[in-house]
């Protein structure tokens, strides 16, 4: 008879119980800094923050804010995905936001100045991610560049490139320092919504660009675990050499898994600036965030596609509900204050996991071994059997 598996020993139940530790541990402190600042409405703003879109007097402003918090939700998604699958080859894929960068940059020029319409856009965003994936790929493949730094060098030259870029004539505003609004300097370019505004009170923001950022994750869990592609990347990520003795495409390989990784960060661009929900300001100076927060909802996701859908969701709630606390008494970084927090504490998933296995491990060798007591049985038997 098979004993039956613990539940804390399930690889699932693990990574679920680690991302809930997390998230109480960062809210919790989080709360712990509310009340040093003002004890009095520390409870409201927790509960503010936690709710977001809840908070709302009516249920069509609930159901418009929902709709706003699901419109950033879906490029959020998008580089946490980009992160994820590289991770799951063995490489760490912190350029996501450089790849995002290129993204809006080649996607919003298109939609301006080309006046492509949005699926020519979203694709150029892709290529233009991709692109830009596949440096840090080939410096990695070919001359043993680590990949973090080349990342992190190539975010803040695609920042000012693309600032560069999109602060000509036929794309910049001449009033401010943003991009044209695609409303009014291409419609075409805008993602469509397909009804599903209707369903959040008209906000044109919510669009396909949601489902579609669910889909890429059911794909990308799928290549992962489900072909021989993915397979192939994945032995790559866990030993170069042994890949290479095999007979796989090593270089290749990390290459292409870069290129994807850059491709998934540049459709995150497309599916936030083709939706209308904001332009880009032509004088940003520090690298967005939304590719960084990836990576807090890509290990609050347990390293998982299909548990980034929700980590983001959750990512970008307490964003968006940090922004409605009284801000005459809190300051309005708190919300950043608690995602960063939870953001730290995501680097300890392993640890957490770790310290679970390792409390399992010593409980089942601290208490009595089952397996023991139908061997003195049979024995007993035996010898009674004998005399």
């Amino acid at each position: 008879m098979k004993e039956k598996k613990s539940l804390l020993k399930n690889p699932s139940f693990q990574a679920i119980l680690t991302s809930l530790i997390c998230i109480v541990l960062g809210l919790f402190i989080g709360f712990i800094v509310l009340l040093l600042i003002n004890p009095a409405g520390a409870g409201e703003a927790i509960m503010t923050i936690l709710l977001n879109f809840f908070t709302r007097a009516s249920a069509a402003a609930q159901m418009k804010a929902l709709g706003n918090t699901l419109a950033k939700t879906a490029p959020l998604l998008m580089c946490a995905l980009s992160i994820c699958f590289c991770y799951k080859v063995g490489l760490f894929n912190i350029g996501a936001p450089g790849q995002y960068e290129a993204g809006a940059c080649i996607g919003l020029y298109a939609a301006l100045a080309w006046h492509c319409n949005w699926v020519i856009c979203l694709l150029l965003a892709a290529v233009a991610g991709a692109v830009v994936g596949a440096v840090s790929g080939a410096l990695k493949a070919y001359r043993n560049v680590n990949e973090v730094i080349s990342g992190i060098m190539l975010n803040w030259i695609m920042l000012y490139l693309t600032n560069m870029v999109l602060s000509g004539k036929k794309v910049k505003d001449p009033a401010s320092p943003y991009t044209i609004k695609l409303a009014s300097g291409n419609k075409g370019a805008l993602i469509p919504s397909a009804g599903l505004n209707k369903l959040f009170a008209n906000n044109t923001t919510v669009t396909i660009a949601i489902p579609l950022a669910i889909l890429f994750a059911v794909l990308i869990w799928m290549i992962l675990s489900k072909t021989k592609f993915g397979y192939e990347l994945r032995a790559t990520g866990f030993n170069k050499e042994a890949a290479k003795y095999a007979g796989m495409k090593e270089k290749q390989n990390i290459i292409i898994t870069l290129a994807i990784g850059g491709a998934l960060a540049g459709i995150g661009a497309a599916f936030l600036f083709l939706t209308g929900y904001q332009e880009w300001s032509t004088t940003q100076t520090s690298v967005p965030g939304m590719g960084f927060n990836g990576i807090a909802a890509t290990f609050l996701g347990g390293l998982h596609p299909i548990g980034t859908i929700f980590a983001s969701f959750f990512i970008q709630s307490i964003t968006d509900g940090g922004a409605l606390i009284n801000k005459s008494v809190y300051p309005s970084q708190i919300s950043d204050l608690i995602s960063s927090i939870i953001i730290y504490l995501c680097g300890f998933v392993l640890f957490f996991k770790f310290a679970i296995n390792n409390w399992i491990s010593k409980k089942d060798k601290g208490g009595p071994n089952v397996n023991d007591v139908p061997v003195k049985d049979d024995a007993a038997k035996a010898e009674g059997g004998e005399k």
